[in-house]
């Protein structure tokens, strides 16, 4: 079979390391790809948000699979563009409709709330019930929690202790602070809890359980500091297991899978669940229509089957009858970023030392070529991943081999993990 990637990032790099192992695959593309992924897959120039560029290469290259890795060109349908094309295309990334799940937060919680699926309390503001917006903040216990509807490149959440300043940046978001994607806001209860990831591969029907992981979001140690795109995951969890996974299990993923097909959302993909335990109950904070990253990096490397086995049994219609093998080692994963992320950074950086790492796995997120040389192109710059028997070990193997990697500027937290 001949399998196409999109995307650019470490998610991308770490499925196209376990797709390139399978011996159902015959040639792996990745659009636009990295030059970290040059050695296992053939990297194509193509954007993705190119659809009539990557129509055109799906059908050059006579793909069979389509994986979409991030989740913009879900949100713009591509999936819908491209099915009207190529009939016998497997796309794996739900069609528009469905991308939803991610792409509005108010969707996702009318979904949630129809399906009785745990999660906060909330109110959805526009600039025609302003005052109703600013009403249910004050009826609200802090921290308060603003959330725009739409996508905001993780960017679009707010989590204020001060009931003015809440409604300031209500009044700031739904005057365009974060562009269209604020034209609408969720406010949302607070919950206080620790926050894991779950992942399912679905046909809109069915679904296998992936590995699930914890990431590590603000740029500070102890958990401190600004929201970043992810600065490290573990995987296994420790705690998802007995009560926990059974309430997960029950009370979140089958009622979401089932509510797709009883509201008549075709969905074959990834859902994404960032959850919350609170106390001890699950609670969903978010769904992504997507693989996360970092958890990409974590989960992949800890998958033992053959994957392209699963995407055939979604072709075939038999993913009921699919089983995943998964390693009982921990992954442990610590993102290298540039100086100054997720604020203003520098790009074109010569990247030295990658040929010293031993041991692990190293995953390019932001990463560009330049003559001979590799050069940071982002703000998460590398993904270094490590097997081992406890997620200590994996991260203090992880920790020695980010050490060896250096550019001006580089910048990695040494505490993933603390909080288990």
């Amino acid at each position: 079979m001949n399998i196409l990637i999109l995307g650019s990032g470490g998610r991308e790099h770490a499925m196209a390391a376990k797709i390139a192992e399978s011996a159902h695959c015959s040639k792996l593309f990745v659009a636009p790809g990295n030059p970290g992924m040059n050695n296992i897959a053939t990297v194509v120039n193509v954007a993705t948000s190119a659809f009539e560029d990557i129509s055109n290469l799906i059908k050059t290259e006579k793909i069979d699979i389509l994986i979409v890795g991030p989740e913009q060109p879900l949100v713009d349908g591509i999936a819908d563009y491209l099915e009207d094309i190529h009939e016998q295309l497997l796309i794996i990334g739900p069609k528009k409709y469905g991308a939803q799940l991610e792409g509005s937060k108010a969707f996702a919680k009318e979904f949630m709330q129809r399906h009785h699926i745990p999660t906060a309390a909330y109110f959805e503001c526009t600039t025609h019930n302003l005052e109703e917006g600013l009403a249910y903040l004050e009826q609200t216990p802090p921290p308060y929690v603003l959330k725009a509807d739409g996508l905001a490149a993780g960017k679009g959440v707010l989590i204020l202790n001060d009931l003015v300043e809440a409604k300031a940046e209500l009044k700031s978001m739904l005057e365009g602070k974060f562009g269209p994607a604020s034209s609408k806001v969720v406010i949302e209860a607070f919950l206080d809890g620790i926050e894991f990831s779950v992942f399912v591969l679905t046909d809109g029907f069915n679904y296998v359980l992936l590995p699930e992981a914890k990431d590590y979001k603000r740029i500070g140690e102890g958990d401190t500091g600004l929201n970043t795109g992810g600065m490290g995951a573990i995987s296994p969890v420790p705690f998802f297991k007995g009560d926990m996974k059974i309430k997960v299990l029950n009370n979140i993923i089958e009622p979401t899978v089932k509510g797709l097909a009883k509201d008549g959302i075709p969905y074959v993909g990834f859902i994404f669940f960032g959850l919350i335990k609170v106390e001890n109950e699950p609670f969903v904070i978010e769904y992504n229509c997507r693989m996360g990253d970092p958890e990409t990096e974590a989960v992949f490397p800890r998958i033992k089957s053959d994957f392209v086995e699963l995407l055939i049994a979604i072709q075939k219609g038999n993913l009921h009858d699919a089983q995943l093998e998964v390693i009982d080692e921990t992954a442990g994963t610590i993102i290298l970023v540039s100086g100054g992320y997720p604020g203003d950074y520098l790009k074109g950086l010569e990247i030295h030392g990658l040929e010293n790492v031993s041991g692990s796995l190293v995953y390019h997120s932001g990463t560009a070529a330049k003559s001979d040389k590799i050069i940071t192109n982002g703000g998460r710059v590398l993904a270094i991943t490590t097997i081992a028997e406890d997620f200590k070990k994996a991260i203090e193997v992880s920790k020695q081999n980010a050490e060896k990697i250096n550019w001006a500027g580089k910048y990695f937290r040494k505490d993933i993990g603390f909080d288990l």
